[in-house]
């Protein structure tokens, strides 16, 4: 086996493997396991703590930080586009889901979040709202809905997507600061990857 050798990454900084996947048309309806105790609403005008809040309680294990480095302003940018539309997963009352699909490329839709907290990982939770994330991105005029996931994030995320009906195009590479060392998480989220901070100077 040939290999291109290492690159040392820079304490302080993360590093992931990105794949990126798409398709150009909707799958054959799969299994859509019935979840009668949730509820999916399309959030208009997100609150920007709420937004914060529901990001964190769903991403901190897998070290999501970078809506939560924004400003005020780039965040509502963002999530206040009417070309992004927030969806919320409720569960008793509370939002436990995220699903943000992302329509401001024209034509096509990228699902820039995809997420559901600890209360209601499990169950079927996670195909079913991948099920209604597919028909309501296809429920646009769009030709290609394309996802990115990388290795920080949950174990069998990247087959969950193949099953889905996404297809791999390509791979990347990202670096980029820890969020637990510039104060955008808390330093004990996700322990299984360790902590390498810069040396005192």
């Amino acid at each position: 086996m040939l290999s291109d050798g290492y690159t040392d990454i820079p304490d302080g900084k993360l590093a992931v493997v990105a794949t990126c996947l798409q398709m150009f048309r909707p799958p054959a309806p799969g299994r859509d396991p019935d979840q009668p105790d949730l509820s999916l609403g399309k959030v208009e005008a997100p609150d920007l703590d709420w937004y914060r809040d529901l990001y964190r309680r769903i991403g901190a294990e897998w070290l999501w930080g970078s809506r939560l480095a924004m400003s005020d302003g780039e965040l509502h940018e963002v999530i206040g586009d009417p070309a992004v539309d927030i969806w919320a997963v409720t569960k008793d009352g509370r939002a436990e889901g995220l699903l943000e699909l992302d329509f401001r490329q024209e034509g096509e839709c990228e699902l820039a979040f995809f997420g559901l907290s600890s209360a209601i990982i499990g169950q079927g939770a996670g195909r079913w709202l991948m099920n209604r994330a597919i028909e309501r991105a296809w429920s646009k005029p769009i030709s290609r809905f394309w996802v990115h996931t990388c290795t920080l994030d949950h174990p069998s995320a990247l087959n969950f997507y193949v099953r889905s009906g996404f297809v791999p195009f390509k791979r990347q590479i990202e670096v980029f600061d820890d969020p637990r060392l510039v104060g955008t998480l808390a330093e004990d989220v996700a322990p299984r990857v360790p902590i390498l901070r810069p040396a005192a100077r």
